[in-house]
């Protein structure tokens, strides 16, 4: 591929990907990684920090979170808001398109502790933008806490769920029936 073609990131995110399958993510270097994006060493860095960087969008998760949550309808609850950060994921991150994508990059993270720990410290801060996003909306310290953490785990379970590549389902329908789930047990409590 030309150094000028656009896309760089996704680019160097699925060579990154590829190469991690291939070599291992310890045996890939950031070197390799442009090489086969056809980019050069210094394009990598203008998109990320580190080789880790490639598997962790989270600003792009917090700005669609929080941009949905802050655009939910005034008469939403905070789970409502909630439900709608979810389903702008669906719309804008989780789609069909991206689920190999995301299949692939769960199998490496999951072999590694390091890389587990970032996804980790990375579900944190988005559970922390979400309550921070329902408080801006004018929810109650404690209640916006509480919801995102509860919208966290219907996101963990929704995310499990649609890595699976035998379900089919729209992320933002399975999110949905997670948060929904995620209320009925909270309310048997």
């Amino acid at each position: 591929m030309a150094r000028w073609e656009p896309h760089a990131s996704e680019r160097l995110a699925e060579a990154a990907l590829e190469l991690f399958a291939e070599n291992g993510y310890e045996n890939t270097t950031v070197v390799d990684i442009a090489a086969r994006a056809g980019l050069a060493k210094s394009t990598f860095f203008r998109h990320f920090q580190d080789k880790r960087g490639v598997l962790f969008g989270e600003d792009v998760l917090t700005g669609v979170l929080r941009a949905a949550i802050a655009g939910a309808p005034e008469e939403a609850g905070v789970l409502e808001a909630v439900a709608c950060g979810l389903a702008a994921l669906g719309r804008e991150v989780f789609t069909a398109e991206r689920r190999p994508f995301t299949v692939r990059r769960r199998a490496v993270i999951e072999t590694h502790a390091d890389l587990q720990e970032r996804e980790a410290l990375k579900g944190v801060n988005l559970t922390a933008a979400v309550g921070a996003a329902l408080v801006e909306r004018g929810a109650e310290v404690m209640v916006a806490e509480v919801a995102a953490e509860l919208g966290a785990l219907a996101l963990k379970r929704a995310y499990e769920q649609w890595c699976d590549l035998a379900n089919t389902e729209e992320f933002a329908d399975v999110a949905r029936r997670s948060l929904d789930g995620v209320k009925a047990a909270a309310s048997a409590v």
